[in-house]
């Protein structure tokens, strides 16, 4: 038997489950894996409380990436063996001992790579890399703002930046986490006791930043906005805010809903800016999503980037990674273990 993480209902941790599943059947175009690594993403949290969209009808098991070997294959797919290591991207049902991709989500993983820096890679790299690269086309002269710098999508951003040669690079996070923004030669900004706005202002001249990578929305993303500069490209890939603690609060996310920001497409159009939408799980151009998991392996084999494993939980400690996501304690990826 197989079994998988379940979001019961909406609510906290504690409507987390494990069951019991038969091993499943991989159909035409399909690869089976037996997972040995399932990444966890502070968007999983906000699904487990109801306030992110898309999701399947509750119960349903969450998880967007997959490490581990092929268990089985489709009559039709090639170019894949049993046993092979291999990444797995999903668009949702990740978190099990057994999950079934699609073949074209599906990639060998180099000897180079570890099984757990490889499912560390496709949710956060991915994310920092389209917004970055496939949506900024991000140069060396370009400048950046990235919120929540000790996260898994920042560490990536922060990586990607350095890769490129960026050096006017500005990240906001708790102060326990500036050890490791400064390490990728950023400018480190305590989110709690300094204002990211004055500062940004300040030591650009007014200018502003070309890239702002925002997961927190709300008033938060009015206050990013205000430091992009002339032609800056502004991404949004998340709303933190609306789930400020573990606890399900449909007042605290009503708030964050209300206070996001109205854009003024004239005022935009006058100042040439942009704002990007981000959500890798409901990207469909298959194409440019093997793309950017090759460039990554790229980077990755050359020791450019490497994936910030925060932590590994046991998958029956589910409830446990949540808990440490939701207190912000996690710097880069946390991960869920599926074999013993």
């Amino acid at each position: 038997m197989a079994y998988r993480v379940v979001i019961t209902k909406a609510g906290g941790p504690n409507v987390l489950d494990i069951q019991e599943i038969p091993i499943p059947e991989p159909a035409e175009h399909e690869v089976c894996i037996a997972v040995h690594y399932a990444g966890i993403n502070f968007a999983d949290t906000l699904m487990r409380l109801g306030f992110y969209q898309p999701r399947p009808p509750f119960p349903f098991t969450p998880g967007y990436e997959v490490s581990g070997v092929v268990h089985a294959l489709g009559k039709d797919v090639e170019g894949f063996e049993l046993g092979q290591r291999v990444v797995g991207l999903m668009r949702t049902g990740g978190q099990a001992s057994h999950v079934l991709t699609d073949a074209s989500r599906t990639l060998p993983i180099p000897d180079e790579i570890s099984l757990e820096a490889a499912a560390s890679m496709p949710v956060t790299y991915i994310t920092a890399h389209h917004m970055l690269h496939h949506l900024g086309n991000l140069k060396p002269t370009d400048s950046v703002l990235i919120h929540g710098g000790g996260g898994g999508v920042g560490t990536a951003a922060l990586q990607l930046c350095q890769w490129v040669g960026v050096t006017n690079v500005w990240s906001t996070a708790s102060a326990g986490k500036a050890d490791i923004i400064r390490s990728y030669d950023a400018v480190a900004i305590d989110r709690h006791n300094e204002n990211f706005v004055e500062i940004v202002r300040s030591q650009t001249n007014g200018r502003g930043v070309d890239h702002i990578l925002d997961p927190i929305g709300g008033e938060h993303l009015k206050r990013s906005l205000s430091v992009l500069a002339q032609g800056g490209k502004l991404y949004t890939y998340g709303m933190s805010s609306a789930a400020p603690s573990s606890k399900r609060s449909l007042w605290k996310a009503l708030k964050a809903l209300r206070s996001r920001p109205r854009f003024d497409p004239m005022l935009m159009m006058s100042r040439n800016q942009g704002v990007f939408g981000v959500h890798m799980g409901t990207w469909i151009d298959e194409d440019v999503m093997q793309e950017q998991m090759q460039n990554i392996l790229k980077g990755i084999k050359e020791g450019a980037l490497t994936p910030i494993i925060d932590s590994i939980y046991d998958a029956k400690d589910v409830a446990k990674a949540h808990q440490h996501i939701h207190d912000g304690k996690n710097i880069g990826k946390v991960l869920l273990k599926f074999v013993e």
